[in-house]
């Protein structure tokens, strides 16, 4: 494939790449930008931190997993660009000297990136913004403390050239031509329609968060590919006749953006998705597509009662969400068919999400629990629960369910579901926690919910003396 792109500033266009090269690999390898460097490969540690710029602003992104076909018509920031062309130091490089934010250095060049995407942005929730960017040395007080006196700093002029350059570059488009064969780039929807059903056993790679470590990791050939970038029409989101329509390629970053006013506690769960790196690349279609049971939208999504949305070829065709997961990583997906959106309602003052986890940011869920149960006159009139975690599959509580409906909303009803839950889940043991261990969080955050709907602070962020 061939791919155009700014680099630090300067139009670079790469002929005959690999599909799945990955960015940290070119720079280090091609471009002698050695700033970037490889930690975890796998978008855990940030150390390979980047900024990237398109129509829809600057974000920082993880170079480890992100593949050189995704980054078309593009501008990409490494540290060696983040201080300016005379060698003037960014407010943030400036900040992190004098509050001795660096100590072995190996992190601090994503950490830079990570800050000066913010500063760019005029993010001040520093703690999140840093979440994927992990220090062994320094510790994160002095990092935070110059991320917050850097923040009233003047953004640097060539900080801000990367979003007025964009013209300079023209994609190389759609297609194979002019490149090494195996990877595609649709322009729409219509056109990745045609392809897949032809390539029905092709990767599709949206943000490529978790399709990037199996090339990192599995070293795994995935050709033929299709990059979903370009394919602008499965990006949107519409809010119409009390539903939020979501297409595939939104982002988790976007998709936390559009609920938090709506959806308030999905938003705070989308907060805790992974990092801001990956959250800005990862595609709720993906997530929902990936299949795993521990995916923290699924839960949340089925609680709602969201409906997902298919194509194959020609031919569309919707399903409950919850009716998608089959079995362990088998879904009621045909071959070429693909994940189009999910829609779902815009309002459930109801809804509470908990995503249980050793960390609280940057960790997978050993166990999420999403509630909707509605209350009238003091009695449950509905109610759908999903967990993840407990099963192989994201999958509802049906029998805590069905001790709730009918019910006096009290908190003898709420252990009563509590209990049932026995009978909906066998969950296994593995490294996040143990069968026991699932279960019991699992029907203690049954209690947890109650208490919540009746105002009672149950955030662990929350401290009272």
């Amino acid at each position: 494939m061939s791919v155009a792109f700014l680099l630090n500033g300067t139009p670079v266009r790469v002929d005959g790449c690999a599909p799945t090269r990955t960015l940290l690999d070119w720079l280090r390898e091609e471009r002698g930008l050695t700033g970037t460097k490889e930690g975890c490969n796998e978008g855990d540690c940030g150390a390979c931190t980047v900024m990237v710029t398109d129509a829809e602003g600057s974000r920082a992104l993880n170079a480890c997993i992100l593949f050189l076909p995704q980054l078309d018509g593009k501008a990409v920031r490494t540290v060696e660009g983040i201080s300016g062309p005379a060698g003037q130091m960014h407010p943030v490089q400036d900040a992190m000297v004098a509050h001795h934010g660096s100590q072995c250095g190996f992190c601090t060049p994503g950490f830079v990136v990570s800050m000066a995407v913010a500063h760019l942005n005029g993010a001040s929730d520093h703690d999140d913004q840093l979440a994927g960017n992990l220090c062994r040395c320094t510790g994160y007080a002095p990092i935070i403390r110059a991320a917050e006196v850097a923040a009233n700093a003047p953004v640097p002029d060539w900080m801000s050239a990367d979003a007025l350059s964009l013209p300079r570059i023209s994609p190389v488009g759609s297609g194979e031509a002019g490149g090494l064969p195996g990877g595609f780039s649709p322009r729409d929807s219509d056109e990745l329609a045609d392809w897949y059903l032809a390539n029905p056993d092709a990767t599709l790679i949206a943000g490529a968060t978790d399709v990037g470590l199996w090339v990192t990791k599995q070293v795994r050939d995935l050709t033929p590919v299709a990059f979903l970038a370009g394919v602008k029409d499965l990006q949107g989101i519409e809010r119409r006749g009390g539903q939020l329509h979501v297409g595939a390629g939104v982002t988790i970053a976007a998709l936390r953006s559009a609920v938090a006013g709506l959806l308030p506690s999905f938003a705070e769960l989308l907060r805790r998705y992974a990092s801001e790196q990956v959250r800005n690349a990862a595609t709720i279609g993906g997530n929902i597509a990936n299949g795993s049971p521990i995916g923290d939208g699924p839960p949340a999504l089925i609680a709602l009662g969201a409906t997902l949305h298919l194509r194959r070829g020609d031919e569309m065709r919707s399903l409950p969400l919850e009716d998608f997961f089959l079995d362990y990583r088998k879904q009621d997906r045909r071959p070429g068919e693909f994940v189009a959106g999910v829609s779902f309602p815009d309002h459930a003052p109801g809804l509470r999400c908990y995503k249980i986890s050793k960390r609280f940011d940057q960790d997978i869920s050993a166990v999420c629990g999403c509630f909707n149960v509605t209350v009238d006159a003091g009695r449950v009139t509905a109610a759908r629960i999903a967990f993840g975690g407990m099963a192989g599959i994201p999958k509802r509580a049906a029998m805590a369910e069905a001790a709730l409906v009918g019910q006096p909303w009290t908190l003898a009803t709420a252990k009563a579901a509590a209990k049932a839950m026995a009978a909906d889940f066998t969950p296994l043991s593995d490294m996040r926690a143990s069968a026991g261990y699932r279960l019991t969080t699992a029907q203690n955050l049954m209690i947890r919910y109650f208490h919540d709907l009746q105002g009672v602070p149950v955030s662990v962020l929350e401290v009272r003396s």
